[in-house]
């Protein structure tokens, strides 16, 4: 995996102008630092902003980390990053983490018409990844493309909704995906998250998982957004299918949260309207020679970004430490794996790539999350490890 890290693999195409920060592990501090990409290697700000949670709060994030000096130098970044994958790892030496940590880890689901599609399947199959090319069929027949133009909450969708309704066809998912209120859930616990170069976990009972290559944004505790970073919103299909009510479940294992490289701060050369325009790309390369390659587009997102984080953040709701925001993905497998009409579920070892140019690209390896090591190190360990160090 090493390989699909380094040399300038993981950084933005235009990597030499962008304000990219992040998270190492430091073994001589035996805990986390921020940090910022500078000249090839990263750099420990922690005594500008101790947490990336406290970074994001500066009235200018971007400017508060470009302007930084005389910062202690963690390391090569191509360095940091070949010692990132667990099974190839020394442990004398700093790696990269997922970039968010006191942040809650929120989720906006089925905002994309496509896997909006896809999670009434899920539903109408019960989680049988066997039954879902049948419901696929039926349920194009009764919807078309009609669903790809109706904003959200609007009078329109109000009538579709009657419509779908009196053929026996609306879902919970519908009601989310075109109703008023958009669905915002907790993907993980602040802490928990994954970073490149990582296993990512998915449930040993499942037989019916896929990738969700996301973008997330990075918003402070005054709903702001400060910047951006790719996930991967692991999720389990069978578990979900069977009932919504096992979303937990099926969204939240240990190491089934990834994000990364890095975060870049929004500034005058990156900011929400590149965010809205990108394209994500997935790639996911099995060790049985399986590919699978697709792409989610910003531009076709029902919901405005900025909708979905005022729709997470404000009188009803509040973030004092910030929060990242997972931004639903367009993409849902659908190619047989292991024969006709199986569909797509991952296989142990998978390698999985999300990438897009003014990010960089997330590679992580699928492995059951049983089998990862444990998620031990949460806030209050990271409390006390920056006491120690005089950073609080």
């Amino acid at each position: 995996m090493r390989e699909r890290l380094i040399g300038g693999r993981s950084l933005p195409q235009d990597g030499g102008s962008a304000v990219l920060v992040g998270r190492a592990h430091v073994p001589a501090l035996d805990g986390p630092s921020v940090c910022v990409v500078r000249d090839g290697a990263l750099w420990d700000l922690s005594a500008a902003a101790p947490t990336m949670a406290a970074l994001l709060e500066f009235e200018h994030p971007a400017r508060t980390a470009a302007a930084a000096r005389d910062l202690p130098r963690i390391g090569d970044l191509d360095d940091v990053l070949a010692n990132t994958p667990a099974a190839t790892r020394d442990a004398s030496r700093p790696w990269l983490l997922a970039p968010c940590d006191l942040q809650a880890v929120k989720a906006a689901g089925v905002t994309f018409v496509e896997s909006m599609l896809e999670r009434v399947i899920e539903e109408q199959a019960r989680g049988d990844p066997a039954k879902a090319r049948a419901v696929r069929e039926a349920i194009g027949a009764i919807l078309g493309g009609d669903l790809a133009s109706v904003r959200p909450g609007s009078p329109e969708a109000a009538r579709v909704k009657e419509v779908l309704i009196a053929q026996k066809a609306w879902s919970q998912y519908l009601e989310v995906g075109i109703g008023p209120d958009a669905e915002i859930f907790t993907k993980g616990q602040p802490m928990s998250s994954v970073g490149t170069g990582a296993d990512i976990g998915i449930h040993r009972k499942s037989a019916w998982n896929n990738p969700e290559p996301e973008m997330v944004l990075f918003v402070n505790s005054r709903g702001e957004v400060a910047g951006a970073s790719l996930g991967n919103d692991v999720n389990l299909r069978d578990f979900e299918g069977r009932s919504a009510l096992l979303l937990g479940k099926a969204k939240d294992n240990n190491a089934s949260c990834s994000i990364g490289p890095f975060v870049r701060l929004f500034d005058d050369r990156f900011g929400i309207d590149d965010v809205r325009r990108a394209d994500i790309a997935l790639r996911v390369e099995g060790e049985d020679g399986f590919v699978l390659a697709g792409s989610s587009s910003m531009a076709k997102i029902s919901r405005d970004p900025l909708d979905l984080v005022a729709q997470a953040i404000g009188p009803n709701h509040q973030y004092p430490d910030g929060f990242v925001l997972f931004c639903g993905t367009m993409f849902a497998p659908i190619k047989d794996r292991y024969g006709p009409g199986q569909g797509f579920t991952h296989a142990i070892g998978d390698v999985v790539t999300i990438a897009t140019p003014a990010l960089g690209a997330l590679v992580n390896r699928v492995e059951y999350a049983d089998a990862i090591a444990p998620w031990t190190f949460g806030a209050s360990a990271l409390m006390r490890n920056l006491a120690r160090r005089g950073l609080l």
